[in-house]
């Protein structure tokens, strides 16, 4: 009976590309398509707001899907946000190949009918600001690396000036988003409490225990299992038969284990606990990017129980 219920609740594919979106409702098995654009947006909100609790699956494509899921949350309307990786292999175990932006919208449809994705909570529009500033920081780091590789390769001095120029820029709009990043955080009083018990754990710094609260508003909220894998730090069994696999990651928040791993580095120096974890793995022979995997894995949890009981890192270490 139960599941006959829940395969009555609406659920809409919506495969979302730069100019268009392609829906698919199910169980009616009603396809549509909107432009994505506000107007476009729009016209698709006010389309499925005469389905209360129709839950809305659709993939992560890296910032397309921004626009509409700020307008889905406006209207309180629940949108789960799925790793593109899950819905091909659903696809392919479905017996679904053949691919057009119309079939990938009801393959989407399908995996919210069968798997219930959860929908991710809900955001105001601060909260969305601070991803947009952490976001954004992440994509200047990421230029401001590649322009000083090009740099060590450079000869002509002309080149050189150009990349010098482009590199101050980088610097100097890196530390302004991080001055506005501090400055968000601190004119919210539960995003400031939150930080505030991050940062008292060695090795987060501002910027990450920026990054956690913008972009995994679950922590402190989920079982340590839980949230490993909804960061995408929790292992994965290959196993079959006799045969015993390698344990690997993958999935999750791709940003928040960016954050994670650059926490670990220091952590591994300067977090005793995260240190001699770290230690433990290398002398039992893990590789250091294996060791460093773990060590994501226990300071996330460390976080999550540190966040859940409201205190920081000293009153929650033995006497």
């Amino acid at each position: 009976m139960t599941n006959n219920l829940v395969s009555a609740q609406d659920v809409l594919g919506i495969d979302v590309s730069e100019r268009r979106l392609d829906v698919h409702l199910l169980p009616a098995e009603i396809s549509s398509s909107f432009a994505n654009d506000p107007r476009g947006i729009g016209r698709l909100v006010a389309w499925l707001g005469s389905r209360e609790g129709a839950l809305v699956v659709l993939e992560a494509t890296g910032g397309l899907e921004r626009a509409l899921l700020n307008a889905l949350e406006r209207a309180a309307m629940p949108a789960a946000v799925v790793n593109p990786r899950q819905i091909r292999d659903f696809a392919r175990s479905a017996g679904l190949l053949a691919k057009t932006d119309r079939l990938d919208a009801r393959v989407l449809a399908l995996f919210g009918q069968r798997m219930r994705p959860p929908p991710r909570p809900s955001r105001s529009a601060a909260d969305q600001r601070l991803a947009g500033l952490v976001l954004r920081r992440r994509q200047l780091v990421l230029v401001r690396d590649a322009e000083r590789n090009r740099r060590r390769r450079v000869g002509d001095a002309a080149l050189r000036r150009s990349l010098d120029d482009h590199l101050a820029w980088l610097e100097q709009e890196i530390d302004r988003l991080e001055s506005l990043l501090a400055d968000q955080i601190e004119r919210s009083a539960e995003g400031r409490s939150r930080a505030a018990l991050l940062r008292s754990v060695p090795g987060i710094g501002p910027v990450t225990a920026a990054s956690l609260v913008a972009l995994l508003p679950e922590l402190g909220q989920l079982p340590p299992k839980a949230i490993a894998s909804l960061a995408g730090v929790a292992p994965f069994a290959r196993d079959s038969g006799a045969m015993r696999g390698r344990r690997t990651v993958w999935g999750g928040r791709q940003p928040v284990r960016n954050a994670l791993y650059m926490a670990v580095l220091v952590a591994a120096r300067h977090n005793p606990k995260i240190r001699a974890f770290y230690q433990h793995l290398r002398e039992r022979g893990k590789a250091p990017k294996l060791a460093l995997t773990a060590c994501m894995r226990k300071l996330l949890v460390i976080l999550n129980a540190l966040l859940k009981a409201g205190q920081p890192w000293e009153a929650r270490q033995p006497a």
